[in-house]
């Protein structure tokens, strides 16, 4: 497939919405990782027959009540949504203190019938890993998923290790043949192990020990990871244009509210800032996000 310099310009146009700073002072990071969504989108787009695993879920145990944040689950179902429709073969691995925000995020989007890989924290990933070679999983995509720090311990933005309840799912991550892609928006996500530690430490509030140690091929950096999300499938429209209707589709700010009103009130899903169960992702409300989805998807549409 030849790809064009004005599709690139398209893409990069994408990468700066996404990468909005909101807070968080990852600007550098935004900056290290620039060009990340080409490549990510041009892996899956330029393979003869790609199959996505997705790693998605990120728990607040201080949260009331205790679950999964709502950035991750949310964008990562839209994104799978559209993938779906596009005749894309796709599944969800996630741990059992995430499994409800994520089934119900599913269920929003329309595809609660998608499978979904579920994982005891301590328990062996083995079993996952076969699941997903069986599959035949062509990339790993994780999105807003803690990942391993240098010592080995997942920490949340607060430094608070969070292994009690976090399965390793860095070991499916790395394990296999697939390419491994990674979306985040703090520093202490798997795949934020392509960027300098030392980057990490001196911007992030708790980088040195937050920040991630496992690394991607491809990296997003997003102001929000479900903007990076929403950016990959936009990306995606760009690059296959047979699958551009489904990637439309998909880039709907209705299509968001549904799935984010339905993880908060059947999941439960939690804001990551706030730790409320509200319709609201980082402490933004939904008439923010939704201006940033309308701006990607004007991208797109033109």
């Amino acid at each position: 497939m030849g790809l064009l310099p004005a599709q690139r310009a398209l893409v990069d146009q994408i990468e700066a919405l996404v990468q909005e700073e909101v807070g968080r002072n990852i600007s550098h990071l935004c900056a290290a990782a620039r060009g990340g969504l080409w490549a990510m989108a041009q892996s899956i787009a330029t393979a003869p027959t790609p199959v996505l695993g997705l790693i998605t879920g990120f728990y607040v145990p201080r949260a009331n009540p205790p679950a999964a944040e709502t950035d991750g689950p949310i964008g990562a179902a839209l994104l799978l949504r559209a993938l779906s429709a596009a005749g894309v073969p796709c599944r969800l691995a996630t741990d059992t203190p995430c499994r409800n925000t994520c089934a119900a995020s599913l269920v929003g989007a329309g595809i609660g019938d998608l499978p979904m890989d579920v994982v005891e924290p301590g328990a062996p990933i083995g079993p996952l890993v076969d699941a997903w070679q069986a599959a035949g999983v062509t990339h790993a995509l994780s999105v807003e998923r803690c990942g391993r720090a240098a010592d080995g311990r997942p920490r949340n933005l607060r430094g608070v290790d969070i292994s009690a309840y976090t399965a390793p799912l860095d070991e499916l991550f790395l394990a296999g043949t697939w390419r491994r892609l990674a979306i985040g928006d703090g520093g202490n996500e798997i795949g934020m192990g392509a960027l300098p530690r030392a980057l990490i430490a001196q911007d992030v509030a708790h980088g040195e020990s937050i920040a991630c140690a496992t690394p991607a091929e491809h990296l997003v950096v997003a102001g929000v990871s479900n903007w990076g999300a929403w950016g990959l499938v936009a990306a995606l429209a760009v690059l296959r244009p047979e699958w551009r209707a489904a990637m439309l589709e998909a880039l709907d700010p209705a299509r968001d509210a549904a799935i984010l009103e339905h993880a908060v009130r059947h999941g439960p899903a939690v804001d990551g800032v706030t730790a409320l169960a509200e319709l609201t992702v980082d402490s933004l409300d939904m008439a923010r996000h939704h201006a940033k989805l309308r701006a990607i998807r004007a991208v797109v549409a033109g």
